[in-house]
């Protein structure tokens, strides 16, 4: 079990925290979510002990173990990937090294005899003979080769590093796992490995993410860090997203009657507990969500950016033509190859592949950024486009105010009809005059939605949207793709994104390419991705 308890934390005149008291215990996972700067990861610190509050204090449960997903890449340069795991366990680790130590003396006494044996009862103990077995274990699960095991770390590249760091806060069973952004830069099937592993640790998780899937996956609860304050819910995100928005619409019609708002909440809370017999999730976790009271669940003060994408005009039959197109980059990697398909009218294609890369250039060829190796493509006569790249830091050179930066792609010039679009991004009052230059990486991606929606396409776009944007925004965004009623193509490493989303589904890969009428969710159970025997070439 840990705690805060009556913590505060102020930095100048803004307030972080503000009294909390909140207790994590037991065989649960605290799915921890709040607005970009709401401070999550402030929070997550506090909790491990690199942060001191101003006021009140942490406190772990005597005989207790943490463990907490690091995040400096370079600390561990020196020393072996499979080394670097079980410093995850400090005690067990820095016991193994006395013990190798004592054994390593040229002068061994009786009494280093003596030494000796106890450490190695303690040792034993901690089953510490299969340490190094269950840490190379984790690593293959991770994504980790063998022979990769005793290489030095710093011979890793970037997404291997955060592997092997992962695998060191997994590693020896915690008492308390403390994870922050465990998914990024992890691919859908180390995700789906996680997330069974979490599924079947039999001990406190808390964790920051912004994948809605993994949160749905394997949270009990969720915390909402907002105005200063923490209130912890039971139920996965997508129950505390669904039920908040109810009590929020019933808390705006006045005239409902309290009775029937109670039943509309117990219906609602029957309904979730239904289905969460049917997922992944333990049937714990559905009679958690049967016992809860409606009075819990309360209206969220969150705001949601107003993303609403419509068409100037309505598109034609033709759509898109792809024609054996190919690419292949200054290395001579090939990237993907003979992409050839007919974008339909009203499809919602997601790009897909294991090399972010491919898609990328796939999206950077389409919009003219790029030139293909081989092959060719045609929009159709009626057909406008928007576009969301992955990378926008060339947008953002400049030292204009957001209202002149928005103002240069209208053909409006307006100040109102420009403050509407900041406005529906949540960029109010003085805000509209930020210089564009020190905007942070989520506010240049509400810019870009901005830009999208001025264009009034009937063909947008996409390259990794979710990037940077907290989970307001990625919600509003899931919700405006689904509703367009024009025709889509995007990536998106955002599992229920593309799932909800997505009705046709194309990876790309260096030997071929797939192309699949199914949703998300049944390519995977179907054999993707990259099953090598559908690969058309």
């Amino acid at each position: 079990m840990i705690s805060a308890n009556n913590v505060s934390l102020q930095y100048g005149k803004r307030v972080l925290f503000d009294e909390v008291n909140i207790t994590f215990a037991g065989n649960n996972c605290f799915g921890v979510i709040g607005a970009n700067g709401a401070g999550k990861s402030t929070f997550l610190k506090i909790l491990s002990g690199d942060i001191e509050p101003n006021i009140g204090h942490v406190t772990l449960e005597k005989g207790k173990r943490m463990a907490v997903l690091k995040q400096d890449h370079f600390k561990y340069d020196e020393e072996t990937v499979l080394n670097t795991v079980m410093m995850g366990h400090e005690i067990l680790y820095s016991l193994m090294k006395e013990k190798d130590a004592i054994y390593m003396k040229e002068d061994f006494s009786d009494a280093d005899g003596v030494k000796a044996g106890q450490l190695e009862e303690e040792f034993a103990e901690m089953d510490g003979w299969s340490a190094e077995s269950n840490a190379a274990s984790l690593l293959s699960g991770i994504g980790i080769a063998e022979d990769q095991h005793f290489k030095l770390v710093k011979d890793l590249d970037g997404n291997q590093k955060v592997r092997v760091l992962l695998a060191q806060a997994l590693f020896g069973e915690p008492d308390i796992l403390i994870l922050d952004e465990p998914t990024n830069d992890l691919d859908l099937k180390t995700i789906t490995w996680l997330e069974d592993f979490l599924l079947d640790f039999k001990n406190t998780v808390i964790v920051v993410s912004h994948d809605r899937h993994f949160l749905d996956t394997v949270s009990t609860h969720t915390v909402d860090i907002d105005f200063s304050k923490v209130n912890m819910y039971t139920g996965n995100y997508t129950f505390w997203y669904e039920s908040s928005q109810l009590a929020l619409k019933q808390k705006l019609t006045a005239n409902k009657k309290a009775e029937d708002k109670k039943v509309e909440l117990q219906a609602f809370i029957d309904r979730f507990s239904a289905n969460a017999s049917k997922s992944k999730q333990a049937t714990a976790r559905k009679k958690m969500l049967e016992k809860i009271n409606v009075e819990d669940i309360k209206p969220s003060s969150r705001k949601y950016p107003g993303i609403i994408f419509t068409q100037g005009r309505e598109a034609g039959k033709q759509i898109l033509s792809v024609n054996n197109l190919s690419y292949v980059n200054k290395e001579g990697e090939t990237l993907f190859k003979g992409v050839s398909f007919n974008v339909e009218k009203g499809d919602k294609v997601a790009i897909i592949g294991d090399n972010s890369l491919a898609t990328t250039a796939f999206h950077q060829i389409l919009n003219g950024e790029l030139e293909a190796t081989t092959g060719d493509f045609e929009f159709g006569q009626t057909i406008t486009t928007a576009y969301l790249p992955n990378e926008n830091e060339e947008f953002f050179d400049g030292e204009d105010s957001l209202m002149d930066w928005l103002r240069q792609y209208s053909e409006n010039k307006d100040e109102m009809f420009i403050r509407g679009f900041l406005g529906k991004m949540l960029f109010s009052g003085e805000e509209v005059l930020k210089k564009s230059d020190v905007l942070s990486g989520g506010e240049k991606v509400r810019c870009m939605l901005s830009r999208m929606m001025m264009a009034s396409a009937n063909v947008l776009m996409l390259d990794e949207p979710t990037n940077h944007l907290d989970l307001e925004t990625i919600e509003a965004l899931n919700n405006s793709m689904k509703t367009f009623t024009g025709t889509l193509m995007f990536t998106s490493r955002d599992h229920t994104f593309t799932q909800t989303v997505a009705n046709r589904i194309v990876e790309l890969t260096p030997k071929g390419f797939i192309d699949s009428l199914k949703t998300f969710d049944e390519y995977i159970v179907d054999g993707g991705i990259a099953d090598q025997k559908k690969v058309l070439s």
